[in-house]
């Protein structure tokens, strides 16, 4: 895990690779990817302006004593990644490290991680200090996952459109916070 860590890289750069891929799309996912980038970019920076730590979290975090890092394995177009990846690096910011492993450059780590046989992401790797995995999390909230379960029940009823946009305002009304409370009990 150790060397997964060391390839993986900061939230700053996560959001360059962003911008680089929206600017000079090098493959043709990429370019296919165009308004994917931009959604991403533009989420992550409502995120970033809009979410602040929960003080009662931050005691959590504080109570629990953890002493490790987080991995997150993410890719900047992903919708769920967009709203929580942000949350997570400012909430441990300060207090525990947090690096990004890109999925599309190396799937060896997300294919140790599959959320029912697929390679969904964000996924959070919650390491000890020893760079074992303690736990992991992800690819979205308790509440995302049920939205995500009432449209496979019945895409008729509830069609994929209607499930992105309740996702989103879901997402853009909680802030990250219910992903950083399900991460706090994992540690």
């Amino acid at each position: 895990m150790k060397d997964y860590w060391d390839k993986a890289i900061s939230f700053e750069e996560y959001v360059q690779t962003a911008i680089d891929r929206l600017e000079n799309p090098a493959t043709e996912q990429e370019k296919e990817y165009k308004q994917y980038y931009e959604l991403g970019l533009q989420r992550m920076e409502r995120t970033l302006k809009k979410y602040s730590p929960d003080e009662v979290q931050l005691q959590i975090l504080q109570s629990k004593n953890f002493e490790g890092k987080i991995l997150i394995i993410s890719e900047t177009w992903c919708g769920d990644a967009s709203a929580t990846v942000p949350a997570l690096v400012k909430f441990f910011e300060g207090k525990n490290e947090v690096k990004i492993f890109l999925r599309d450059i190396d799937k060896s780590l997300i294919n140790q991680f599959l959320t029912n046989g697929t390679e969904s992401i964000p996924k959070v790797l919650i390491l000890n200090e020893d760079f074992s995995v303690k736990n992991s999390w992800g690819p979205r909230p308790k509440f995302g996952h049920e939205l995500l379960l009432k449209f496979k029940a019945d895409p008729e009823a509830y069609p994929r459109e209607t499930f992105y946009n309740d996702l989103q305002l879901y997402y853009a009304k909680n802030r990250g916070k219910d992903a950083v409370a399900e991460i706090l009990e994992l540690l």
